[in-house]
């Protein structure tokens, strides 16, 4: 691992949205974690809203390669070798040549909150043409309540300048806590293979100033490009699955983790919003590599998404661990059918909830006995 301090020569801090009399918001208690291959220049676009923050990279490929990051920013940087060297054995659960490998930055996160974002999105402008802070958006999003339990049609009712309309339960008004804040995408839309070679020089210009929260029992498709949750509350859950090298499917890690996590949300009374904030995708994909990648999976999501939407979790699984490990076992009966992958994701899935809990018990050891000391 890689681990560089701020520099002393930092240039342009933070000075627009996301700063309070105290600085930028939840500073202390959010990572922001980026899956990458290249340099990361793209966060020199970033720099007035992430460069407060602590960054989390998890290089994918080649372990030799160097990747450049912009002076200023506070990072750690992680290859395939030191997943190996942290994890052990237990590192097979991390995919190889695909952005799934993320979720390991997830695990070694010692923050409440994690942001996600790919190193091909950018500032994305509102219709009046202001940037957007998505990193702020995202925090608003994660702090108030949802409503998964009964939709309101002025969307998110906490929202200034809404509120819940008439006919609303007043019972139901304080809301669940929210685990998840899925934002969108502006220019290159989150097509699949199959649209995006029927559409190819479709963009997505449409800017919808509104967050809604999805309802209790219905999945949706999460895209990890543009992506906050709370890591304390759903974290042990935000496992990106088997993908890419040495793996039958890829471009469904993200699929995964959602259909997974709201299942689990869904099940222990959380809530996910989607809708703000936006992002500019920058740059679309081959899609005759994503049809390669995504093939397998076009065909299996037709048994998978039934599976999830017919999924009952016992009353006595009450920690997202004891959630995930149920989900695993289904996974492992259920749909080993379909394919032998999924007996082997059923598998990563524990070894995944194993690791997690392993590193986790090692960051509060680690805490325990810096507050120790700092007493002594």
């Amino acid at each position: 691992m890689i681990r560089s301090e701020r520099s002393s020569k930092r240039r342009g801090a933070a000075t627009t949205g996301g700063m309070t009399a105290r600085g930028p918001l939840l500073k202390d208690e959010l990572d922001i974690v980026i899956p990458t291959i290249r340099d990361l220049a793209f966060l020199e676009q970033w720099r007035p809203y992430l460069s407060p923050y602590h960054l989390i990279i998890v290089q994918d490929g080649d372990p030799t390669k160097k990747i450049h990051v912009p002076e200023g920013y506070d990072y750690e940087l992680y290859n395939r070798n030191d997943i190996n060297r942290i994890l052990g054995p237990k590192a097979s659960c991390i995919s190889f040549k695909d952005s799934a490998c993320r979720c390991f930055g997830f695990m070694m996160s010692k923050k409440k909150y994690i942001f996600t974002i790919d190193d091909d999105c950018w500032v994305a402008k509102d219709p009046s043409g202001h940037e957007i802070n998505a990193l702020e958006q995202h925090i608003t999003n994660l702090l108030s309540p949802s409503t998964p339990l009964f939709f309101n049609t002025l969307y998110d009712p906490y929202r200034a300048g809404a509120d819940f309309v008439r006919g609303y339960p007043f019972s139901m008004r304080e809301g669940v806590a929210t685990a998840i804040s899925h934002g969108l995408w502006l220019n290159v839309p989150d097509y699949d293979a199959p649209t995006q070679l029927v559409k190819p020089a479709e963009k997505n210009t449409r800017f919808v100033d509104a967050v809604m929260t999805i309802p209790k029992g219905t999945l949706f498709p999460m895209c990890g490009m543009n992506l906050a949750f709370d890591r304390e509350m759903i974290g042990a859950a935000m496992y990106f699955g088997l993908m890419g090298d040495g793996q039958p499917i890829g471009r469904y890690d993200d699929m995964w983790a959602g259909w997974c996590c709201k299942v689990i949300c869904d099940h222990l009374g959380f809530g996910v919003k989607t809708g703000l904030p936006y992002i500019h995708h920058s740059k679309a994909s081959n899609p005759f590599v994503n049809l390669k990648k995504e093939y397998k999976g076009i065909f299996w999501q037709e048994e998978i998404i039934p599976f999830f939407q017919q999924v009952v979790l016992p009353k006595e699984a009450v920690t997202v661990e004891q959630c995930y490990i149920e989900l695993a076992k289904q996974v492992g009966e259920k749909l080993n059918g379909l394919d032998p992958y999924f007996t082997n994701l059923s598998k990563a899935m524990v070894t995944w909830v194993e690791a997690w809990s392993e590193i986790s018990s090692s960051h509060k050891k680690s805490q325990a006995t810096a507050n120790g000391s700092a007493v002594k």
